[in-house]
């Protein structure tokens, strides 16, 4: 009878540890999940402080050229500042779109400026900014997949009988604005 009952907390004890393992390798990966949005979040923050810095000196080389156009640059400088000062990954990527709408705007206006183009700075500044741009687009590409994989970790069985009560949950992809999903439109 005392052999029975050893054998019975043996199980238990057994099942526990099973058990307790199995929360670990599922909290462990999780972490790791969230450590590597937190990284692809870094890099995109990188770039976005890159494009920052070039904005107020692409408005004031076009402020030179496009006096009139004060709207158009308020605009830009505003959406810089909202987006410097977004605190949450959510908030900043919403501010990042308007960002990139109001740039879109700019350099559009700078296209019915031909001394404007023609100017060294700006065409420098231009390259720098879409070369920005670029890198954004791949850091926000990283940030989605890392993304995806946490988002997948934390809905998929098992970890989505523990996620919620351990804390995680899921984060927001970094979407392309809607100002540059639609096709610019080309007249002749």
């Amino acid at each position: 009878m005392i052999v029975g009952i050893f054998i019975f907390l043996a199980v238990i004890v057994g099942i526990l540890i099973l058990a307790a393992l199995w929360g670990v390798g599922i909290y462990n990966g999780l972490v790791g999940l969230r450590q590597a949005v937190k990284n692809a979040w870094a890099q995109i923050d990188v770039q976005l402080k890159r494009r920052h810095d070039l904005i107020p000196n692409l408005v004031n080389t076009v402020k030179g050229y496009a006096k009139h156009e004060s709207e158009t640059l308020e605009r830009v400088i505003a959406a810089r500042a909202r987006a410097t000062s977004a605190t949450t990954p959510a908030d900043q990527i919403k501010a990042e779109g308007e960002l990139s709408s109001s740039i879109s705007r700019l350099l559009a206006v700078s296209e019915a400026y031909p001394d404007l183009k023609a100017n060294t700075n700006f065409t420098a500044l231009q390259g720098e900014l879409t070369s920005t741009e670029d890198r954004i687009a791949f850091s926000r590409q990283t940030y989605n997949d890392a993304v995806t994989k946490l988002n997948t970790g934390i809905q998929t069985f098992p970890a989505v009988l523990i996620a919620g009560m351990l804390g995680f949950k899921e984060e927001p992809f970094f979407e392309t604005p809607a100002a540059e999903k639609d096709a610019p439109q080309v007249q002749f």
